[in-house]
């Protein structure tokens, strides 16, 4: 009774502001437009004949494939196969981070930020420029005629490599906050290094791993772009949902897939929001009460240093064979410099540039703005739906992309809203996977504020909008404008989504350069790749400089 009171009492507020109650209403609608019923879209596909029957056959058919099944298999597999190693290798770069005293540590944040700006199957043409049959290593300098990269050894090496900074970063901050105090009592009492390592780092930061684990997890098994450019013969299932949906016309059998999928990422998500995630926060709060002395000792430095250094060397090898392979004539037999990629772009290559470009700033203050105001509504206003609104906006974070464009052709390909092939589908799709991020960012900038200053300003009389616009935004503008950045650097580079959704009229740099690895012509992918980095670095750099002279840090950028 008690608590029908008080959703009665926060409705009457809510009543009293109409542009509050407009704005509920409307981000409850969007988020069950575009997030809420794609998705019920795939699974009514998956569940329902074209009568409206239920019916489990199409996952009968589905699963009662052999290959299917042993796609499933290989799926879960390289999950765990990828996400032990990368967060191991995670562990180590934030360990040597936090607690020893090396040289270079600025590559480390470095190789943090690589994945995001570039093409998700980045390092897989990298890795096919050096190791594949035309590739530098095994052809021009070991003369081997028969090499095969393809598979799950290429793939979960590529896959390794793109995902361990999400470890790390996780990782980084937790290590960077334990109290160097602990470790020095231990030492004081004649503990050794190693000792403190087992007794005390590690039982801190534990959920950190399993934290880190989690989310690595997520991020390979919704991984597209990888599994098409290096995978081979090893599938996965966000390829083989596209190879069934798409490339045999089989929507029913695809969206049981999908929803196979789909269960796996939520289930995963949802333990490491709800379980693991919480864990990692309790266990290790405050700000360290000193600078902790960091250790130079020959063992660690050769155990832990010398392994991250060797790992961001070959990274940052894979990351330059990009430009330097978009400037010769034909990988792997001719190295003669030229710039005919370029020109084969500048004749007939621009439009995915444009589109590509043009729809991602598009989408960029549609999120940020939105972002902000589901952070807003979640962590300072209370009403009836705000847990729904909370986990439906951060539920698109664990829909792989393949689902979601699966759910967006299904959803508006028929009224009432047709988008299919318009530019609307595109930025619909870059807004609601990239605003996760910022209300993230938003959430924990106003748990950081005190909210008698809003409160203020609402005894003063100004509306939940005024007080939205004049307090709110400025308070947490670092949060907002990192929001911002992050979109634009997302929507630029995304491909497992979009992939389902461009057509004759619009067409995306990351499909365009995946149709050109598919096709053999690395010098012209390799250029596409150069063009799209240059573009994220320049619109970035513009973004970071107009913050700084509006007096935003742009440290509290880099971390969107």
């Amino acid at each position: 009774m008690n608590s029908f009171r008080r959703h009665l009492d926060d409705l009457r507020l809510i009543l009293r502001d109409p542009v509050l109650a407009a704005t509920i209403l409307l981000v409850a609608a969007s988020l069950v437009v575009f997030i809420l019923w794609p998705l019920y879209e795939v699974l009514w596909e998956g569940f329902f004949t074209e009568k409206g029957a239920f019916t489990l056959q199409y996952f009968r058919e589905s699963l009662g494939k052999s290959e299917n099944l042993h796609t499933l298999a290989n799926t879960v597999w390289l999950g765990i196969f990828v996400s032990t190693i990368s967060t191991f290798i995670g562990f180590l770069f934030a360990y040597a981070d936090a607690f020893l005293k090396i040289r270079f540590k600025a590559v480390f944040n470095t190789l943090a930020i690589l994945p995001i700006i570039s093409p998700p199957f980045a390092l897989s043409m990298s890795f096919i420029m050096l190791f594949g049959q035309q590739g530098f290593v095994t052809r021009s300098l070991l003369g081997l005629k028969e090499t095969n990269i393809y598979g799950f050894g290429g793939l979960a090496v590529v896959q390794v490599l793109t995902f361990f900074p999400v470890a790390y970063l996780v990782l980084a901050g937790l290590l960077r906050q334990i109290d160097p105090a602990y470790e020095e009592a231990a030492r004081n009492m004649g503990a050794s290094r190693g000792h403190i390592f087992r007794t005390i780092v590690l039982p801190l930061v534990r959920p950190g791993i399993a934290n880190s684990f989690l989310l690595v997890f997520i991020q390979c098994v919704a991984d597209f772009g990888n599994a098409m450019v290096i995978g081979g013969n090893y599938n996965t299932l966000a390829a083989q949902i596209y190879m069934q949906s798409m490339g045999n016309y089989d929507m029913k059998g695809g969206t049981a897939l999908a929803t196979v999928l789909l269960s796996i990422s939520v289930l995963m998500f949802v333990i490491q929001k709800y379980w693991v995630g919480d864990k990692s926060y309790v266990t290790v709060t405050g700000k360290p009460s000193r600078e902790r002395e960091l250790n130079s000792d020959p063992l660690p430095l050769f155990f832990v240093g010398f392994p991250c250094i060797l790992v961001s060397l070959f990274i940052l090898v894979l990351y330059a064979l990009i430009p330097y392979g978009s400037l010769v004539n034909l990988w792997g037999i001719d190295y003669t410099p030229t710039f005919k990629h370029y020109q084969y772009i500048m004749d007939i290559g621009w439009k995915p540039i444009v589109d590509t470009t043009w729809l991602s700033l598009l989408s960029m203050p549609v999120t940020g703005i939105l972002g902000m105001v589901i952070a807003f509504l979640i962590v300072r206003k209370r009403f009836l739906g705000r847990s729904f609104i909370e986990f439906a906006s951060l539920l698109s974070m664990a829909i792989p992309g393949t689902v979601i464009g699966v759910g967006y052709v299904l959803a508006y390909n028929k009224p009432p809203l047709v988008l299919t092939g318009t530019a609307t589908i595109i930025v619909l799709s870059f807004v609601f996977r990239s605003m996760p991020v910022g209300i993230r960012a938003g959430i924990a900038s106003l748990q950081q504020i005190d909210p008698a200053i809003e409160e203020a300003a609402q005894d003063l009389g100004a509306s939940s909008f005024k007080v939205f616009t004049s307090v709110t935004i400025p308070l947490i503008k670092s949060a907002f404008f990192s929001g911002l950045v992050y979109s634009f650097v997302r929507s630029m580079t995304a491909v497992s989504a979009v992939i389902f959704l461009v057509s004759a009229s619009y067409n995306l740099l990351t499909v365009s350069i995946m149709s050109q690895v598919d096709g053999g012509k690395l010098g012209v992918a390799a250029a596409y790749s150069t063009v799209l980095i240059a573009i994220v670095l320049a619109v970035t750099g513009i973004l970071k400089f107009l913050l700084n002279r509006m007096g935003v840090d742009i440290s509290d950028v880099q971390g969107g």
